[in-house]
């Protein structure tokens, strides 16, 4: 039987995107303004989107911030989708997915040695700027990952293509980084870092394509990333941000990357390598942790590991997938999952049907940002209910 809970949520959200027309605001949208903050160079423009990240008043329509399509967050709603339609079988589900395929191949970032996506604004950051529309092996992995469920649904075979048109991309213009340990994948063609969670999801990518293609082209590619990602995690189950190999030292940042890594790590023992038992007591570990430092017994999230404070809707979404995907290592994840779900709805849900930004201890940023907690939440519940 479902949980009336989690079907009643996602239910009002789903209500709330489409009549959003899966358009809407990112936290990181703000040199979309008129105002041409990037002009005044690097730090101005990053001060500019911190703030306004942080600003739980929006000024977007004074700024002249229009809501838009992101193409991460339509890869994330055709995912999503594909998961509905698959445990209810409604045809609207699958209408709403055919519109989200097409739209995702109408809108790939051309000029690139496969199809390839980026975010819909400019990113500024200390170490760079990227324009626009520039892709990303983060937003690419999720489109792909949109596109997969379609094609275990549909077998389309244009989506069989754009999967492996993508592993393209990857193989052919995102650089590679060398390590006694293994390899990893930077995070766009422009850019040098060992990133985890983005390498893994570059590695995802080459097996699907390998995957569906009943091949093992990247093969070892995908074991060296994954060597390289182990070999990072900490004794106690975590895992820090990224590696410089310069420094040798690393970022540390411990949220709802975790889940991503654990995800990651778990996909590709289904997809590409197999029975490995180094890497399912990666994840068992790693589970453990994200579980016992990431959040409180009631569901609740802290935000960046030890800080307690905001409530952040990126990780208590990925909470859920997390624990609801990975319930096969533990069987109690999964009534936690259900947990971290129904806080969230309680504290975290708009009576509109959206999902809130942040919880602070004293105010509740309640800004609708379509991609960052709209999209992530519209899947994470759908993950959950496709378990139930």
């Amino acid at each position: 039987m479902y949980k009336e809970k989690e079907i009643g949520a996602i239910k009002k959200l789903v209500n709330y995107i489409e009549k959003q027309n899966f358009k809407g605001y990112d936290p990181y949208d703000t040199l979309n303004s008129w105002f041409p903050f990037y002009k005044l160079g690097k730090w101005p423009a990053l001060i500019a989107i911190q703030i306004q990240k942080r600003n739980p008043i929006n000024i977007r329509p004074i700024l002249g911030i229009k809501k838009g399509w992101n193409p991460k967050g339509m890869g994330l709603f055709l995912k999503a989708y594909c998961l509905l339609y698959r445990k209810t079988g409604k045809r609207d589900y699958l209408n709403h997915a055919d519109w989200l395929f097409e739209w995702l191949l109408k809108n790939y970032s051309d000029g690139y040695s496969g199809k390839c996506w980026g975010y819909n604004f400019n990113w500024v950051n200390p170490d760079g700027s990227l324009p626009a529309f520039v892709p990303s092996v983060v937003v690419t992995s999720f489109v792909i990952d949109g596109i997969y469920e379609y094609f275990k649904i549909t077998g389309n075979p244009t989506a069989a293509e754009a999967i492996h048109s993508a592993a393209n991309y990857i193989n052919n213009d995102i650089p590679i980084t060398k390590l006694s340990e293994g390899i990893s994948y930077a995070y766009t063609n422009q850019s040098k870092g060992c990133c985890y969670n983005a390498s893994l999801l570059a590695a995802e990518i080459l097996a699907k394509s390998d995957f569906i293609g009943n091949k093992a082209e990247f093969g070892e590619l995908i074991k060296l990333t994954v060597d390289f990602v182990l070999s990072k995690q900490k004794p106690d189950g975590e895992w820090w941000y990224s590696y410089n190999p310069e420094t040798n030292s690393e970022r540390k940042q411990i949220d709802f990357h975790q889940g991503f890594v654990l995800v990651s790590l778990n996909n590709l023992l289904e997809l590409s390598i197999g029975e490995d038992g180094s890497v399912k007591q990666a994840i068992e570990k790693g589970l453990r942790y994200y579980k016992n430092n990431q959040f409180y017994e009631s569901g609740r999230s802290l935000w960046r590991i030890p800080k307690k404070w905001p409530v952040e809707i990126h990780n208590q979404s990925q909470g859920i997938i997390t624990f609801s995907k990975l319930s096969k290592f533990d069987t109690s994840y999964s009534d936690f999952a259900s947990k971290i779900a129904n806080w969230t709805i309680d504290n975290m849900q708009s009576p509109k049907g959206y999902f809130y930004y942040r919880k602070n201890p004293f105010f509740m940023n309640k800004i609708s940002y379509i991609r960052w907690s709209q999209a992530w939440m519209m899947l994470a519940l759908a993950e959950i209910i496709g378990n139930l």
